[in-house]
């Protein structure tokens, strides 16, 4: 005769733990895309000073704004031009040319991604 330790779970009790689990997961799964957001717009403001950051130090070392950003590469300001994280390349910069006529160059840079922060500012402005 086969006993109360032999059998499995009803299908209410099944029910009932996947009801949980969905729960869990309509909590879990939101905040976890936000700070995937986050994290990336951190990435972004990081990568936006330090090409900002290179472009000022080149012009004081040279005299002048570097032509592109590749420059920045080839005399050893940056080991890479970075990756835009929300556009997933590094080709997607959008670069500033400097209104000084004595000065030509390329004076700031911005992100080529589309969309908006979770402060409401659109990435190009950032």
């Amino acid at each position: 005769m086969l006993g109360r330790k032999n059998r499995g779970f009803t299908l209410l009790e099944l029910l009932v733990v996947m009801a949980i689990i969905a729960t869990l997961l309509t909590i879990a799964v939101p905040r976890y895309f936000k700070s995937l957001e986050r994290s990336k717009e951190t990435v972004l403001r990081q990568d936006l000073s330090t090409l900002r950051e290179q472009i000022d130090r080149y012009a004081g070392d040279k005299g002048h704004y570097p032509e592109s950003l590749a420059v920045l590469v080839t005399d050893h300001y940056l080991r890479a031009v970075p990756v835009d994280p929300f556009t997933g390349d590094n080709e997607h910069w959008l670069p500033i040319a400097s209104d000084e006529a004595e000065n030509p160059g390329l004076k700031d840079v911005k992100s080529g991604a589309e969309g908006n922060g979770q402060n409401g500012v659109p990435y190009a402005e950032w």
